[in-house]
């Protein structure tokens, strides 16, 4: 399965990371354990079974808009076999434009394969995982750190760049402007 992610900008990346560090600091399932050199703070927009080079091309085009603003807002909670943890993402009108752009590259491409239906526009819940397990997080630990004034789980930057994540080879290519 193949990925399509976008990236945050530096700012949010350290804070993201900072909230990984508090709960793995509180001995709580965290993604900084995930050791993984490709692990970080990203945005699935979309899944497939493989992306062929064409598809690449055109998914380098959709992706110029890039950057797009990036909202995070509060936790959400997904329960699966492994739940998860994440920070929500309030997407606005260009990201929610970019993401059917991708989505629509990859349904137009048989040749991509199956896609996964969580990421269908009318589906897509959008998040950065903090945490996978059981125990992700108990009420009353410190996630967030706010300026003062400021709502401690609420954070604005950019989607700056994109990514894809090959989950056979775990591997991470540059999909974007750094392309």
């Amino acid at each position: 399965m193949e990925t399509v992610e976008l990236l945050p900008d530096a700012t949010t990346e350290r804070t993201v990371r900072g909230v990984w560090r508090r709960l793995s600091d509180a001995g709580l399932p965290s993604q900084a354990t995930h050791r993984h050199p490709t692990n970080r703070p990203h945005l699935t927009l979309a899944t497939a079974d493989t992306l062929v080079p064409e598809v690449r091309v055109r998914l380098q085009d959709a992706l110029a808009v890039l950057p797009v603003p990036l909202r995070l807002d509060g936790t959400v909670r997904f329960a699966s076999r492994t739940p998860v943890l994440a920070w929500a993402v309030r997407p606005d009108e260009a990201l929610l434009h970019l993401h059917e752009a991708v989505w629509r590259i990859l349904c137009d491409t048989p040749s991509c394969g199956r896609l996964n239906p969580i990421h269908a526009p009318e589906r897509w819940q959008p998040h950065i995982t903090l945490a996978r397990g059981h125990d992700a997080a108990r009420p009353g630990t410190p996630l967030f750190s706010a300026a003062p004034g400021e709502p401690d789980d609420a954070l604005t930057g950019q989607w700056v760049d994109a990514r894809t994540y090959d989950s056979v080879v775990r591997s991470a290519t540059p999909l974007g402007q750094s392309s």
